[in-house]
């Protein structure tokens, strides 16, 4: 299936009102009250020193805006520095942050429509809700519906809502220095509190900075994004900072605080003194913008990562679907406002600031985690347009305030954002973590490097990472015929777009403590083979992570390490000297018959060459495996495949392999039908093919040992190479033993 993508709708100022709109709302027609009562003019103080934090994390989203402009933002960068745990962590505190935020901004709206439209209160079933949430479900839902339409009509009317805004508060800014007086600043720190306010207010206020980080939400609309998306993020937090500290001082200096302190519409209030009823309408009308334009924005913005967050499988793929008509992901758009209007319905107006608030500082404080991790592993394809300054000093303290703020909030608020992280974690490991495909850059980093690092990273990872992804296993000792394998598992990782696991197996007597032998242990001919399989690998284009194990046991622990690492398949090689396991070739058989989880191909390599293809099938699972392996042989290396059937009746068994072929996709293939015995018509058509591909015998253990098995007379009666295929299946304990038949 292809990535749906968005079209670029978005230039450099509708992308920097995205972020403007969103913040201008709360901060300067709610909050100066609140902040004030707390602080005293000190409150000003408080305003910049939020939009001084929020530069530190605007400044790491720009440079991983710029390197990565997808849909989804924040997201979308912890996702792929972080994994999917954090993914999910991200993704669900994002989407309900910004949720509630909307829900807040409509709210918002409502009461200031209120104030001069009275609006009765409606009861259903005995639920009245109130003429204000009446007013901001009816608001949220056109919002809703002018962001399913397009983000080209979105882009406009921010354009327009700002504009008229940003000029309402500069006549209102100059009315105000008219009228200053800087001595009503004095005392500018309260005398009987000193500076203590200062932090708590200015975790207050912060919910007036939720807005430049969703600019980057929108990064895969933003025309040219390298150059517009770090002036729109950082632009507006420092347009909107100047805004909130020229406002609020203007005001504090041409009224008396008392006017202020405590006034939930303070600048209402003062504009009316100041200006005259003219001038209160134009800062109510102001009211009523700022709140629309700051939940306008927040819906765009909620939606887009609602959509990055099911085209990664976090959430159902189905919500990646776009519209054919409005090119937006209205599934994404839909079910984000039904969240909204719950919200409004459920929520009181300070549960809803607060909730948005908290969880966003969860998310900028992992975004500038993100922003460390992408520099310290460096990978090849993380090309920044834009560079964060004085690294790593910004990053580091945008992590540490963000993080830091949480504990200036209500007890209940940060139990709500708590409770929504643990939901986020079991989200993943009940839901995403079967189907994600996407591993993280820390992740890979740390598994491509496990022999180096602590024990506990490893396992933390490995324990973690998604199960969606196709993994396939190639257990290596033998630098001979380690490019074969690597070759063969390669191919098949690459048409299922997985990943390849390269495994070494390194046996420390009983007698030595493992840890022990970690720290004396000399990795130097481990790495030279795990490196060499990073090369073919990287030749084939295909990702590859790499381990090596230290264990008491050799090949039994490729079978735990195959469950460890969580592979779909393993590839490994067939003989005296592979995975340590000396002597007969039944040991490694026999431990093919226990229940695994996953497909095993075994390959005796005689020199792989994938020419001629022999596919002897009588129809069973492993011949399933066979087929597809064969599909795939194809594919890469324009193999001719032979399929082989053995039949009682020449007739039927011609119908049975042609119908047995179409199913498989290999109708292309050659057929041949024989009759007589299966062991010899093998022997004679493998005389003419490179590689014969072969399933595992159905007959059980104890089958094997008594009688002897197909397969193990086959491959030393062959002159050409052999892959033996098991297929995944339960088994019970009867059938381990005497087999299925």
């Amino acid at each position: 299936m292809t990535d749906e993508e968005l079209a670029k709708d978005l230039g450099p100022l509708a992308a920097l009102t995205i972020g403007i709109g969103t913040m201008i709302g709360a901060g300067i027609f709610v909050l100066p009250g609140a902040a004030v009562k707390e602080a005293g003019p000190l409150a000003a103080g408080a305003f910049v020193l939020g939009g001084i934090i929020a530069i530190f994390t605007a400044a790491s989203a720009s440079e991983l805006g710029t390197a990565m402009p997808k849909s989804g933002g924040a997201y979308y960068y912890i996702n792929h520095a972080l994994g999917p745990l954090f993914g999910s962590v991200a993704g669900w505190g994002n989407w309900m942050g910004l949720a509630f935020a909307s829900a807040f901004y409509m709210t918002g709206f409502g009461q200031y429509v209120v104030t001069f439209l009275p609006v009765p209160s409606l009861s259903i079933a005995g639920i009245t809700i109130s003429g204000v949430k009446l007013v901001a479900l009816a608001g949220g839902a056109l919002f809703v519906f002018i962001n399913y339409v397009g983000a080209k009509e979105t882009g406009k009317l921010q354009n327009a809502i700002v504009l008229i805004l940003l000029a309402i508060l500069a006549v209102f800014t100059v009315f105000g220095l008219l009228n200053a007086d800087l001595a009503k600043l004095r005392p500018f720190v309260p005398p009987d509190k000193g500076v203590s306010p200062l932090l708590p207010v200015t975790g207050l206020v912060f919910v007036s900075y939720l807005g430049f980080v969703q600019i980057t939400s929108v990064a895969e609309e933003i025309k040219n994004p390298g150059k517009n998306l770090p002036r729109a993020v950082l632009g507006s937090v420092i347009i909107v900072t100047a805004v909130y500290a020229l406002v609020l001082v203007t005001v504090l200096a041409a009224v008396d605080n008392s006017l202020v302190a405590g006034n939930e519409t303070a600048v209402v209030d003062v504009a009316r003194l100041l200006i005259g009823p003219v001038g209160a309408g134009a800062m109510l009308f102001g009211g009523l913008l700022a709140t629309a334009s700051s939940a306008n924005a927040s819906i765009l913005a909620s939606s887009r990562i609602n959509f990055a967050m099911g085209r990664d499988q976090i959430v159902s793929s189905e919500l990646n679907e776009i519209h054919p008509r409005f090119g937006t992901p209205y599934r994404s758009i839909g079910i984000t406002g039904g969240f909204i209007l719950l919200f409004i319905l459920l929520a009181d107006v300070g549960t809803l600031a607060n909730a948005g608030s908290v969880l966003h500082l969860i998310i900028y404080g992992l975004l500038n985690v993100s922003l460390i991790v992408m520099r310290v592993t460096d990978p090849e394809d993380y090309q920044p347009d834009y560079r964060v300054p004085l690294y790593p000093f910004t990053p580091i303290l945008g992590a540490i305030t963000s993080f830091a703020l949480i504990a200036f909030f209500a007890d209940k608020i940060v139990l709500l954002a708590v409770g929504f992280v643990v939901f986020a974690m079991i989200w993943y490991a009940v839901y995403a973590r079967g189907k994600a495909t996407k591993q993280g850059i820390l992740g890979q980093f740390i598994l491509s490097r496990s022999e180096q690092m602590p024990d506990a990273a490893v396992s933390a990872t490995t324990s973690f990472q998604p199960d969606g992804g196709y993994r396939v296993m190639v257990p290596l000792a033998n630098p001979e015929s380690e490019a074969d394998l690597i070759k063969l598992a390669g191919s098949v990782a690459k048409a299922r777009n997985g990943t390849l696991v390269g495994v070494h197996i390194e046996q420390v007597p009983d007698q030595t403590a493992l840890e022990s032998a970690r720290e004396e242990f000399d990795f130097a001919e481990a790495d030279e083979l795990l490196e060499q399989a990073r090369i073919d690998a990287d030749k084939l284009g295909v990702p590859i992570e790499t381990h090596t194990v230290l264990s008491h046991r050799s090949f039994e622990e490729v079978f735990d390490a195959a469950e460890t690492y969580n592979a779909d398949l393993m590839v490994m090689g067939w003989g005296p000297d592979s995975h340590g396991a000396p002597g007969r070739a039944e040991s490694a058989i026999e431990e093919m018959t226990h229940s695994l989880s996953y497909d095993v191909l075994v390959l005796k390599d005689r020199g792989f060459d994938p020419s001629r293809v022999l596919v002897p099938t009588a129809g069973g699972p492993d011949s399933d495996l066979s087929a597809s392996v064969a599909s795939v042989m194809q594919e890469f290396y324009d193999s001719e495949v032979t399929l082989l059937h053995v039949a009682d009746d020449k007739q039927e068994g011609e119908a049975f392999l042609r119908e047995w072929a179409e199913e498989r996709d290999l109708d292309d293939a050659n057929l041949v039908v024989e009759t007589g015995d299966v062991e010899r018509a093998i022997e004679s058509h493998a005389a003419d093919c490179s590689l014969l591909f072969i399933g595992a015998t159905e007959r059980g253990l104890l089958s094997r040992l008594v009688r002897g098995a197909l397969v193990l007379n086959v491959v030393d009666d062959v002159e050409c190479s052999v892959l033996l295929a098991e297929q995944s299946r339960q088994r019970s304990l009867r059938e381990r033993l005497f087999g299925s038949d």
